[in-house]
């Protein structure tokens, strides 16, 4: 395997040593490393260095294959809804062919029966809603989301749970530095300095997040050494500078931070460590702040990343339950295993190992643009910018859409229920009647068309909620 490559089966690493990425899998940011004898699984990448490996199992039964399975499990099972349509179509049927019969009944002309049936337009429920959806579907797509279907946007509007997953959706999905200590006299800019200059020549993911640290404090390295999986040493001022593992720096018992951790010697002697974290997207808070006023009811986060670090990042963007260390079987439980009060729940991912669960969920969104195509082609709807808000964003955009579709079936409805009133008394003949068909289409499309218009928002600004509906 070359460095960069996606890793085509599992199985076992024969020669070399590796560091891999396998955040689109098990939803955990920091890099892995792989030695002799170790498993890789397919669909992970492989860093800078080269290996061979043995196959141990066929592409088929491999880990990504398995995933893709999953998928079409959960799509050949989709959830029952009822279209807004639906819930009109009867009521309004029942309610003409009342007042058609009463009409008839009390004339004793069965020609009265007609001339209210003709003025019962069924077209406020066959055009009004589906021309709503379609626009509201196009005024999304201008703001970047790409929505599959006008069932989706009538879910997105009733949504009463939200599920994220962490790596690559409330993150940026790469690591930054985190923390810096420092002892034995060394200050924090000393140590990540000397971290820096150490590791400037490597190839390696945390030496480039190192250099990005401190870019106009770097000192000069010579005699540069990388032992694979074990760190970099390089002579800093005359000094043995060692940068890696704890065992690799000192010979003298470190004690372990519990994060993706690179360990500083100097001479043998320890003088500090720089821990990295997977960057927080800055709009994430305002995301979950904005969910919540917009009526959704839970919102959690769903990960396949340590409890510790899960609860950590849900704690700071306002999650309300964290489900961490998941695979992405138990992904799918989590989210069947949500009550129909709680429904629909919608699913926001970018990994393949969210795949399945953006399936299974009553919507799924796909953050598309760095994104697995996994998780696009298995998603209802696909954020196109690498934009966080844009989440919040579809949601308002398709509870404005059901609310102007709302307002033109029951305008369409209203209209044809006075002129079947109108038409009971005779006034109506059927020829005119059947020229007001046309002037209440007309009136319910034009309505819709309204859905189109990015100045209707359920939302005023990030932090107050309003209802606004302008012409």
């Amino acid at each position: 395997m070359k460095p960069g490559e996606v890793i085509p089966v599992d199985g076992t690493l024969t020669q070399g040593t590796t560091t891999v990425d396998e955040s689109s899998l098990t939803g955990e940011a920091r890099p892995i490393d792989k030695t002799v004898g170790e498993p890789v699984m397919s669909g992970a990448i492989n860093g800078d260095n080269s290996f061979y490996m043995i196959a141990d199992k066929t592409a088929d039964d491999s880990q990504y294959q398995n995933i893709i399975r999953l998928v079409k499990q959960a799509e050949s099972t989709p959830a029952r809804f009822v279209r807004m349509a639906d819930r009109y179509a009867v009521p309004f049927t029942l309610l003409a062919y009342i007042i058609a019969g009463v009409a008839w009944y009390l004339s004793k002309d069965p020609v009265r029966f007609a001339e209210v049936l003709v003025v019962a337009s069924p077209c406020p429920l066959i055009l009004a809603a589906p021309i709503a959806l379609v626009s509201g579907m196009s005024r999304a797509s201008r703001n970047g989301i790409i929505v599959k279907s006008g069932t989706i946007i009538e879910k997105l509007a009733t949504a009463k749970t939200f599920a994220f997953d962490k790596t690559g959706t409330i993150t940026k999905g790469h690591l930054t530095v985190d923390t810096v200590a420092a002892v034995a006299g060394y200050t924090k800019q000393q140590v990540l300095s000397l971290a820096a200059g150490a590791e400037q020549q490597s190839s390696h993911i945390l030496a480039r997040s190192l250099v990005a640290a401190t870019p106009d404090s770097i000192p000069t390295a010579t005699d540069v050494k990388e032992i694979t999986a074990q760190g970099v040493q390089a002579t800093i001022d005359g000094k043995l500078v060692k940068a890696g593992k704890p065992t690799f720096v000192s010979t003298y018992p470190i004690q372990q931070v519990d994060k993706t951790t690179v360990y500083v010697s100097v001479d043998g002697a320890y003088v500090g460590y720089v821990s990295f974290a997977d960057e927080l997207r800055p709009e994430a808070k305002g995301v979950m702040a904005a969910l919540h006023e917009m009526g959704v009811h839970q919102i959690m986060m769903i990960s396949g990343d340590r409890q510790p670090i899960a609860a950590e990042i849900a704690d700071r963007v306002g999650i309300d339950k964290v489900f961490a260390e998941r695979l992405p079987q138990e992904k799918i439980a989590v989210i069947k295993a949500i009550t129909k009060e709680a429904r629909p729940v919608v699913m926001v991912g970018d990994g393949v190992n969210d795949a399945p669960s953006l399936a299974t969920a009553d919507v799924g969104i796909a953050m598309g643009a760095h994104g697995a195509t996994a998780a696009s082609e298995s998603a209802d709807a696909v954020v196109l910018k690498d934009d966080l808000s844009l989440v919040s964003k579809a949601v308002d955009i398709a509870k404005g859409t059901m609310t102007v579709a709302k307002e033109s079936v029951l305008i369409g409805i209203a209209i044809c229920t006075l002129l079947m009133l109108i038409a009971s008394f005779g006034v109506i003949p059927a020829i005119i009647g059947a020229l007001f068909q046309e002037v209440v289409d007309t009136v319910t499309i034009l309505w819709a068309l309204r859905a189109r218009s990015d100045r209707r928002t359920i939302l005023a600004g990030n932090s107050q909620s309003s209802q606004i509906f302008e012409n």
